[in-house]
């Protein structure tokens, strides 16, 4: 008997031995995968010091003067917030949805992993939030291979709890938040509220918020863009869930789970948003910037990814409105244009013939992608010409929206000749901050900025750089009167192949004419007397002082605007009226920051004397009086909307000092409208692509017509906007002004020349 029980017990201790074993070896090779996962033999970890700092790619902002962020430069759109500026509306609907027990559990939520394994996820996974942050930052989305999704799910919990002992619940949060992307170019929270909703996070209510947390589940499938229903249906639960957990109640889930997404897009791509020209123009000067400045272990600063903030002199209200007023009068003028060109058969082009035309045509094929792809696809010239007589599926602009449309890209380009090109700028002359630039009229379709890279013939808007040299070089007054007769400058005197007797156009003559009259309507004659007088030597002299970089020949015709110059210039160069005669260069970036604020360069402009203050306010003087009597007055009348007159129905009526000048090339292939107040020099250019595309005559095609209405109606929102400031005050009279500048009835002309079609300037071609 006592063997039997000794038998007895050694069975049971060899049992109990292997039981021990099995449960000790079940734990060891539960715990085993963990062991290996922390040591990095299941593959690479993440170090302390990834953890502290997981790669990330940060996304350059452009930051207005108002503190708004006009776009940003990124790989990843996306621009990390604090928790502090994450509503607590978002952090309730977080973890009311992804994670109930988040603020009890260590990184991994046992419970829910139980569950999900149990239903086989058919209860929602059993990732916590922590965990799904994990997968974002090291390892990303599983692998289908189930032993690899093993050891990927191992790493995943350790990474868990080391981030429950590195981070606070809330930083994770914003972590979280920060790191998933949204889709529609909305990588993280920040970008997802602008984009979706037009505003910051901290601003987000109740039920944007829900959306946003309903996203998270699998943002390809509840994308509101593409699946508006599903998404609100998705919304809702989420809705449901923060009133099961008491974070609304069920009055609040019930009347906000009834409204709509309430969707407001502002998409955040290069050709999107506001001052794509000027982003584009930043980019470039960022890349210079960039190799002139290494970061301090030597390397380079990456645009796309290092997170730089660049502080820029735009203000956001005014680009807006500027945009706003472009937008508003060009697909007005567009459309009187393509009225037009119903009857014009060699349509959109006049003054070339068929060859002209077909050159053109051909020069344009071989400036775009398409040709250029071809080519270094090994594509002969021939073949490649064939490819744009094919149709194929395109969009195309228009102002109603982009048409999607079946037609030949050589259609497609003669289309897109068609419409008439703008651009403005728009600058503080005290400080030299550039305000708004519009480099054209649609990004996306017409890349060629119209402010810096494009220069086209000024016409009469150079004239008042004859003028004020004549004023600080002679000391002139607006009240001083000259022959309105022809007048011949010999060719001998300036080296011309020819002599230079310019026209007034309609050959108006007679009488003498005050300089204040003269260029109040813009009467050629005096104009060339007066570059005569002073030599063009002078005038170029100045101009370039004033800030006019390009070539100017130092030749006589330049008196009537014969030279290319960029709206940029021009713009610059009038701002020195209006600032004293003291010219502050274009500033448009105040500093750059790294992402962590350390301020990496910070911009003053340089200022240079170019006219006396007396001189600079007598010409200031003289371009009031375009605007009360030549061809700016319509900017003191009620004007409506005329289509005949190509007005864009705003009543205009300034009754502020304005002064400025417009200016209209030969056949109208440019219109020009430079207006300077107080505090802000503004310049509008108008015209087609090419110089054979204008209106046929020039009571649509001037200045006055086609560029003026778009500096109107931009002030008109300017001054609306009482938070902006722009003056509507008289321009500051210098003190002991000498010069007499009270005209009144001193011209005595034979035949007032003055009407809408005075603007245009006869020069020759060089």
């Amino acid at each position: 008997m006592a063997k039997k029980e000794i038998k007895e017990n050694t069975s049971f201790n060899k049992y109990l031995k292997w039981f021990w074993r099995l449960v000790i070896g079940g734990v060891v090779l539960m715990i085993l995968p963990f062991l290996l996962a922390s040591w990095g033999l299941l593959g690479e970890m993440p170090t302390f010091e990834d953890l502290e700092n997981p790669e990330s790619n940060l996304a350059t902002e452009v930051i207005s003067i108002d503190g708004k962020t006009l776009g940003k430069y990124a790989f990843e759109n996306r621009t990390p917030v604090l928790y502090k500026e994450i509503p607590q509306n978002l952090v309730e609907a977080l973890v009311a949805t992804e994670d109930e027990r988040y603020y009890s559990h260590s990184g991994v939520d046992f419970q829910s992993t139980a569950r999900a394994i149990l239903t086989l996820g058919r209860d929602g996974g059993g990732s916590t939030v922590t965990q799904q942050l994990a997968k974002q930052l090291f390892h990303g989305e599983g692998s289908k291979n189930l032993l690899q999704r093993f050891f990927q799910k191992v790493k995943e919990y350790v990474i868990s709890v080391r981030l429950e002992r590195q981070y606070t619940k809330q930083e994770i949060i914003a972590m979280y938040l920060n790191k998933y992307d949204f889709l529609n170019l909305a990588v993280g929270i920040r970008s997802a509220s602008r984009i979706y909703f037009g505003k910051e996070p901290k601003e987000l209510k109740q039920e944007e918020s829900a959306m946003l947390v309903g996203m998270l589940k699998n943002s390809s499938l509840y994308n509101p863009l593409r699946r508006p229903e599903m998404v609100q249906k998705r919304r809702n639960v989420v809705l449901k869930q923060m009133e099961k957990n008491e974070f609304i109640t069920t009055q609040e889930k019930d009347s906000l789970q009834n409204l709509d997404l309430g969707l407001d897009l502002h998409r955040e791509g290069h050709s999107d948003g506001y001052a794509t020209y000027f982003r584009e123009y930043l980019r470039d000067f960022m890349k210079t910037w960039i190799n002139e400045h290494p970061k301090p272990d030597g390397t380079k600063y990456n645009l796309h990814r290092d997170g730089l903030k660049i502080y820029v002199t735009l203000d956001s209200r005014m680009q807006h409105y500027a945009e706003e007023a472009m937008a508003e009068h060009m697909s007005n003028l567009q459309r009187v244009f393509f009225k037009e060109q119903a009857r014009n058969k060699t349509a959109p082009f006049y003054d070339l013939d068929a060859k002209e035309i077909n050159s053109t045509l051909e020069q344009a094929m071989k400036r775009s992608n398409r040709w250029k792809r071809m080519k270094l696809a090994g594509k002969s010239e021939k073949e490649i010409k064939e490819s744009f007589k094919k149709k194929t599926q395109m969009s195309v602009f228009s102002w109603k929206g982009d048409i999607d449309t079946i037609m030949t890209p050589l259609d497609s380009i003669r289309y897109y000749k068609h419409f008439l090109r703008a651009g403005l700028m728009s600058i503080e002359p005290q400080s030299g901050h550039v305000k708004a630039w519009v480099g054209g009229i649609d990004y996306k379709h017409f890349q060629f900025d119209a402010v810096k890279q494009q220069k086209r013939q000024v016409g009469s808007t150079f004239k008042p750089f004859v003028y004020a040299s004549a004023i600080n070089q002679l000391k002139l007054s607006p009240c001083d009167s000259f022959p309105n007769t022809p007048y011949t400058i010999s060719k001998e005197k300036y080296g011309m192949p020819a002599d230079w007797t310019p026209r007034n156009v309609g050959e108006k003559y007679g009488g003498m004419m005050s300089l204040k009259r003269a260029l109040a309507t813009s009467t050629n004659v005096i104009t060339a007397r007066l570059i005569d007088m002073v030599g063009p030597e002078t005038v170029v002299r100045l101009a370039q002082s004033a800030g006019i970089e390009s070539e100017i020949p130092a030749v006589p015709a330049i008196a009537l605007g014969s030279v290319d110059l960029s709206l940029f210039e021009m713009v610059g160069a009038y701002s020195t009226f209006a600032n004293k005669g003291l010219r502050v260069e274009q500033m448009m970036i105040l500093r750059i920051e790294d992402k962590n604020g350390t301020i990496l360069e910070q911009f003053t402009p340089e200022t240079k004397e170019v006219l006396s203050e007396e001189s600079a306010y007598v010409v200031l003087n003289l371009l009031e009086g375009v605007t009360h009597s030549g061809s700016g007055q319509r900017l003191r009348n009620n004007w409506t909307n005329n289509p005949d007159k190509v007005v864009t129905g705003f009543p205009y009526y300034f009754k502020n000092a304005i002064a400025g000048k417009t200016g209209t090339t030969q056949n109208q292939s440019d219109g020009w409208f430079m207006g300077v107040i107080p505090n802000l020099a503004t310049g509008v250019w108008v015209g087609g692509e090419d110089r054979a595309t204008h209106f046929a005559g020039i009571s649509k095609g001037q200045g006055a017509a086609m560029a003026l209405p778009i500096w109107a109606l931009f002030h008109k929102k300017c001054y609306a906007d009482s938070s902006l400031n722009v003056s509507q005050d008289e321009f500051e009279e210098p003190e002991n002004l000498s010069i007499k500048i009270d005209c009144t009835n001193i011209d005595n002309s034979s035949e007032d020349p003055l009407n809408d079609e005075n603007d245009d300037d006869e020069v020759p071609q060089f």
